[in-house]
């Protein structure tokens, strides 16, 4: 038996497990992986921008240099497109690392975060990675109780996480209640709010005038490429905040943590608004095609605002398993305490097509 010194936070600290790989299903099931599907991981079914693709292709020569290491272009242009000075943007290895980075600056020992029940798997696992202890508020009908995740602030609260949508269940918080708390957060409690989601919004709340005027120095926003502008695979996040906070941010973040394909990548990407809007189209179809044709199926879905739907289908292990067998990838919930439900990613027509072809044969056995 090992007697290294590990540190005592990780002993019983759950491992992350992301939506499964195309070839590891291929490989266990036996299927082509072409004949397969993945709709787990909420990823654009368009793929990448395909401004990003040759963006990229035109940075491959130089990748003996390091990048830039401040990222100078892609933190410029993301301010001005946010009326924001460079100084209010930090970047991370997708939005995971400003969560870490977060984790560093305010977790610790002793300290508390405040999150709704059914939230992203990892600001609880940053919290108690870090030491800290993590408030879980009852969620309301699948999303966030706002007002009581306000009540639940105490002395020793350092930062409370809401995703508006949410992941996993891709509910939105209403407009008044998102207000009442980003006014109400005490001013030594960091509020994130987790926008990864807002652009598939067709009226999203804009709290970027909170942090223009300076008014909420203690409001975090983090936004990704990952969804929208189908980077996934290159991990780029982003932290919208005050100057002091971020700041304090860029002194926990590791060098040279943007690389150089991202940064073409992502500049090329802010460009392609056709993929944007080609993207957005593509998921308000999808979505309600889905949500349609589960109803119609006799199950229960969670009204979503993101590019996903959770659905209630009985056994969600079983069902989720069954539908691999069939060559569609999607998520169980019961890591989220929801082991009824199965999490679908919007994907391309034919493929929307497909997964509910394969749930309806799945259904009609169960």
């Amino acid at each position: 038996m090992s007697k290294l010194p590990l540190n005592p936070a990780l002993k019983g600290l759950p491992v992350y497990q992301p939506g499964r790989p195309i070839d590891e299903v291929a490989r266990e099931f036996g299927l082509p992986a072409a004949d397969i599907i993945k709709l787990a991981s909420n990823e654009n079914p368009l793929g990448p921008s395909p401004k990003a693709l040759a963006a990229m292709g035109e940075v491959l020569s130089r990748l003996h240099l390091y990048p830039d290491g401040s990222a100078f272009h892609l933190k410029n242009r993301l301010a001005a497109g946010l009326a924001l000075r460079p100084e209010n943007v930090i970047l991370g290895n997708g939005s995971n690392e400003i969560i870490e980075f977060v984790g560093h600056a305010l977790m610790r020992p002793g300290a508390e975060i405040v999150v709704s029940q059914f939230c992203f798997a990892i600001y609880p696992l940053i919290a108690r990675m870090m030491g800290a202890s993590v408030v879980t508020v009852p969620a309301r009908d699948y999303g966030h109780d706002l007002e009581a995740m306000r009540r639940a602030i105490t002395p020793s609260t350092t930062v409370v996480f809401v995703a508006n949508p949410n992941n996993p269940t891709g509910t939105l918080a209403s407009r008044e209640a998102l207000l009442a708390l980003v006014e109400s957060v005490p001013p030594e409690v960091l509020l994130v709010v987790d926008e990864a989601y807002i652009e598939f919004l067709e009226e999203p709340l804009d709290l970027l005038p909170w942090i223009r005027s300076g008014a909420r120095p203690n409001l975090l926003i983090m936004r990704t490429f990952s969804k929208i502008h189908g980077l996934a695979g290159l991990r780029l996040g982003y932290g919208i905040g005050s100057t002091e906070l971020v700041e304090a941010l860029e002194k926990v973040r590791q060098p040279f943590n943007i690389n150089a394909l991202v940064q073409a990548a992502a500049l090329a990407a802010l460009d392609d608004t056709d993929h944007v809007h080609q993207t957005r189209d593509t998921n308000r179809a999808g979505l309600e095609y889905l949500t349609r044709e589960c109803l119609e199926l006799g199950l229960t879905v969670v009204p979503s605002a993101a590019n996903f739907l959770m659905v209630e289908v009985g056994d969600g292990q079983k069902v989720f398993l069954e539908l691999q067998r069939r060559g569609v990838i999607t998520r169980p919930m019961g890591g989220y305490e929801m082991p009824r439900h199965i999490r679908i990613s919007v994907g391309t027509q034919a493929e929307n097509r497909r997964c509910i072809e394969a749930l309806r044969e799945v259904m009609a056995k169960a």
